[in-house]
């Protein structure tokens, strides 16, 4: 069972699809969440693999209770019996979760059986069985379907007030992404669409103007100036105010209105709105706000428009033939295994081998490198997501021709291209599992990420300290250099984190925050890491050097602090390199680095195991301390 399963989407029609194949769902308004159960140890991710159990503890408490198992649903919160955004919204910011309900509408896997090649009807059987004879599950609900026709669904559910329903094939197996085999139809309009301004004051907001993607532009739709209330719109202003820019970002549509009173953001922040209709020029009309949402990043906000049912569904019984056909050309107890498509991408030359065989480990395929990334996306995206990358691609493996790329990919699935000053061509990124697997596709074999903000090139985030020993060292040097570098970082306020690099060497990484009046520069805090390698070199100056040159190593550690420079990068956490024997630079505990400890066993063959352990990462974003505070405490030393 993977860690995390990219969710299948819906697709927006006109009007719900009909005929015998098709049931219907009422559609929830809450956010979207995948449950993973394994072993009693249950955790709930957003649909771009966002570990959120922390946000909702009863439900993660009660999960415990169940068998193994893969479940999506949504959490939502009632109000007068139904879903309420707003009331859900509120819960979680005043940490009111205990009256959520996570209603579940499908099963993935149940006790160590695949269900995704089973048909919907089995799937919500099996589901439906699971919830009824578990108990301790107060907090759950299976969402039943129905087999009445959809326009008479539809017209129920919007007297009900409900936002409008989701239409299934029940005879179909669970796709990945956006597909036909379920659509959308909805009561009243409504989208989420990424904020790129607000008009008012610094303290007051009496309107947001909003927009979407459209391939590489950011399109212009409208103005919101209702929903707004005291809870909503203060916490609202307190996420745009470090945002601010100069000029407005919109490329694209109808050009916004200009005025003093506007003060324009980076289209970073993604909320919710319910409108009445577009105008012919793609503007939203009696738009109101109902909430922001923080399970999905701007990138993955595009323009959604209705498509026509009728095509819809020619469309969907194209897919279920091509899943049928291919159900048939192979055993249904092994579809999992030989399926050659991961998170929706498809892989090509599954079977290329990346990593030859070496005496302890055995060979990587290309395929299992897709696996990877999917299995390992709600680990590493965090660390990577937004950021601009830098790839070594090997399309032969380790013992082929290597081509190290930064540049958006072009035909690449996922990518999110990112601007920086001064160059021209966008930097590839990725922030979704889709993104990452489709890295594997084209045979990326290692990812190094700057250590800026995500969305954000300017602006640096993360310092990574590199210890690179003299190669006659022995790894226990390193790991006591480690420990070293971590109490003067500690004494210096900030929070040190260590992490293996797939080589001899060790990384020290903090995380540092930005101040909405002055952020950290790419200058402050390369400047930053010189001082603390100077100072460690000074102090110890048979065992740190400061010069990257090898032979001016002479048994000492070179204290790498160029990592910490505009545009350089260092290798990601659960990266793995091309190297013999397919290590990964893996993060790991404190008490970890003791004797014994060997890089080189933290091998993609290893990953599954590696995985299955608490992530000693988990608290790093939390954990960042200001930069200029760092730096005073450092000169006092």
């Amino acid at each position: 069972m993977p860690e995390f399963v990219a969710p299948q989407l819906c697709r927006l029609v006109d009007a719900p699809p009909e005929g015998a194949n098709w049931v219907h769902e009422a559609k929830l308004d809450g956010y979207r969440m995948q449950l993973r159960v394994e072993c009693s140890v249950s955790a709930l991710r957003t649909r771009k693999g966002l570990d959120w159990s922390g946000k909702f503890p009863e439900i993660v408490a009660e999960a415990g209770s169940l068998p193994d198992c893969l479940i999506d649903g949504e959490v939502c919160a009632l109000k007068e019996g139904m879903p309420d955004f707003a009331a859900l919204q509120q819960a979680l910011s005043e940490g009111k979760t205990g009256d959520l309900i996570f209603f579940v509408f499908d099963l993935l896997f149940l006790e160590g059986a695949d269900y995704r090649e089973a048909p919907l009807s089995e799937r919500k059987e099996q589901l439906a069985a699971l919830i009824k004879r578990s108990r301790k599950i107060p907090h759950f609900r299976h969402v039943e379907h129905f087999t009445t026709s959809g326009a008479t669904m539809l017209e129920s559910a919007c007297k009900t007030g409900l936002e409008g329903i989701v239409s299934k094939r029940i005879d179909a197996p669970y796709r990945s992404g956006r597909n036909d085999l379920w659509t959308k139809a909805k009561c009243r309009s409504g989208q989420e669409v990424v904020i790129g301004g607000w008009w008012g004051d610094g303290k007051n907001l009496r309107s947001i103007l909003i927009g979407a993607w459209e391939g590489k532009d950011f399109l212009y739709q409208g103005r919101v100036g209702t929903g707004f209330n005291s809870k909503n719109s203060d916490p609202l202003l307190l996420a745009l105010r470090p945002l601010k820019r100069a000029s407005s970002p919109f490329t694209a549509g109808v050009k916004p209105p200009r005025a003093k009173e506007i003060n324009w953001v980076e289209p970073k922040v993604v909320a919710e709105v319910e409108f009445a209709t577009r105008t012919t020029d793609g503007l939203l009309r009696q738009a109101a706000f109902k909430g922001v949402r923080e399970d999905k990043p701007s990138r993955a906000v595009v323009v959604e428009r209705a498509m026509d049912v009728h095509e819809a569904e020619k469309l969907a019984d194209k897919e279920k033939n091509m899943a049928r056909t291919a159900a048939a050309t192979k055993p249904r107890a092994s579809s999992a295994r030989d399926n050659n498509a991961v998170a929706g991408i498809a892989i090509s030359h599954p079977d290329k081998v990346l990593w030859p065989a070496t005496k302890t480990t055995p060979t990587v395929t290309k395929l299992e490198l897709a696996r990877y990334y999917e299995m390992i996306a709600p680990r590493m995206l965090p660390h990577i997501g937004g950021r601009p990358i830098s790839m070594v691609r090997a399309p032969d493996g380790i013992l082929g021709q290597r081509f190290f790329q930064r540049h958006v990919l072009a035909g690449v699935a996922g990518a999110v291209p990112i601007k920086a000053k001064g160059v021209k061509e966008p930097y590839h990124a990725v922030d979704t599992v889709e993104g990452l697997v489709a890295l594997g596709q084209v045979a990326v074999l290692e990812i190094h990420p700057w250590g800026c903000k995500p969305y954000d090139a300017e602006t640096p985030e993360r310092l990574i300290f590199d210890l690179d020993p003299d190669v006659e060292l022995p790894f226990e040097r390193v790991m006591d250099s480690a420990k070293e570098v971590r109490d003067l970082l500690t004494e210096c306020g900030l929070t040190p984190f260590v992490k293996t690099t797939g080589g001899k060497g060790l990384h020290v990484v903090v995380a540092i925050k930005s101040s909405p009046k002055k952020p950290p520069t790419w200058v402050e805090a390369k400047a930053f890491a010189l001082a603390v390698a100077q100072t460690m070199a000074r102090n110890l100056p048979k065992g740190y050097t400061t010069n990257m040159a090898k032979k001016q190593r002479g048994g000492r550690i070179f204290l790498d602090y160029l990592r910490n420079d505009r545009m350089a990068t260092a290798v990601a956490p659960w990266s793995p390199r091309a190297r013999p024997g397919a290590t990964i630079a893996v993060p790991i505990a404190w008490k970890e680095l003791r004797n014994g400890l060997d890089p080189a066993e933290f091998t993609l063959a290893r990953a599954a195991a590696l995985v299955k352990r608490a992530d000693p990462w988990k608290d790093l974003a939390a954990s960042a301390a200001s930069l200029e505070a760092a730096r005073k405490k450092l000169e006092k030393l």
